[in-house]
């Protein structure tokens, strides 16, 4: 970014030249725009909570004066309330999923005729570098977790259901990044919504109770990545009391009470899972583990009751 180019119009700095390839998002020129890698599906919403990796630049710079790059997952923020820079704010309401755009902000889009000495002058227009990584429309969300008690009972379900599916998509996404703890939270956070709801029409009560799978499932095989099968066998026999023949539950059970060593159960569980699902990999390959872990445990309590037996042998009587 050192140096100058020149054009017909003469000298031109860095930041003048690379404006001229950009679009202008607010039509002030405050804000311009140019896409390094389209994105996908709509454009963020004002209403969304979104997690980006950015970087910015000073003029004349190389090195960033601000970045989040090295996090691997960055905290969601939430449009119009936690992102200060009011450029940074129109440009992420422009991008897509996965865009990755650089962005030019003018003082009055940045950081003011002040600036912030001394990393960032007076008057200073500045380059970041934006990537979306995820977003969520958190608008029904926002809204239920600021209602009272009484409001929540009597919130219309179609909304909760999809403050439920907005807090699961936050869960699945931390669980993608391998963020267990997190993704746990958010689970338990959507399962939460349902705490006190009775509904009386059985068509909402099948809703209600089929989100309410997708949580205990998710629950299930949260608590067997956080080596707590305990907690796996409880989640995944509530999402049998849902759908009794649900193999990703029998499943999980199987798992949980195999690393329990519960293996009558877990063979139980697994041969049930194994007969809805005949040629799921998963399931056929935890029954061969199931088999060696079985023959394992037998030999060792041969060996123990052998060596209890020895030791109970009266000692030889001399004449």
């Amino acid at each position: 970014m050192n140096g100058s180019c020149e054009s017909r119009a003469g000298q031109l700095s860095p930041f003048d030249y690379m404006s001229q390839r950009m679009q202008d998002v607010t039509g002030d020129g405050g804000v311009l725009k140019e896409v390094l890698r389209p994105g996908s599906g709509s454009v963020i919403p004002s209403t969304a909570s979104v997690s980006v990796h950015y970087s910015a630049y000073s003029e004349y710079t190389d090195r960033p004066f601000d970045s989040n790059v090295q996090r691997d997952v960055p905290r969601f923020m939430k449009l119009g309330r936690d992102i200060t820079l009011l450029g940074m704010e129109l440009a992420i309401r422009t991008m897509r999923k996965c865009e990755f755009a650089r962005f030019l902000f003018k003082p009055m889009y940045a950081f003011g005729s002040m600036g912030c000495p001394p990393r960032i002058p007076e008057n200073a227009t500045v380059m970041f570098e934006i990537e979306i990584l995820h977003f969520l429309d958190t608008l029904e969300s926002d809204e239920y977790f600021g209602l009272s008690q009484e409001e929540q009972i009597i919130y219309p379900l179609a909304k909760l259901l999809k403050v439920a599916s907005t807090e699961r998509g936050f869960g699945n996404y931390f669980f993608q990044k391998q963020r267990y703890e997190d993704a746990k939270d958010q689970y338990k956070k959507a399962l939460s919504v349902f705490a006190h709801r009775q509904e009386a029409d059985e068509v909402q009560k099948q809703q209600v109770q089929s989100s309410k799978l997708l949580l205990y499932l998710n629950l299930s095989l949260i608590s067997l990545k956080l080596n707590a099968p305990g907690r796996a066998l409880v989640y995944g026999e509530r999402a049998l009391q849902i759908e009794s023949k649900n193999p990703k539950a029998l499943f999980r059970c199987g798992q949980a009470c195999m690393l329990m060593l519960e293996y009558d159960r877990s063979k139980n569980f697994l041969l049930r899972a194994q007969k809805l699902e005949p040629f799921n990999p998963d399931v056929n390959s935890a029954l061969v583990k199931l088999d060696s872990c079985y023959r394992e445990w037998n030999l060792k309590e041969k060996e123990m009751c052998s060596k209890m037996f020895a030791a109970w042998e009266p000692a030889a009587v001399k004449d």
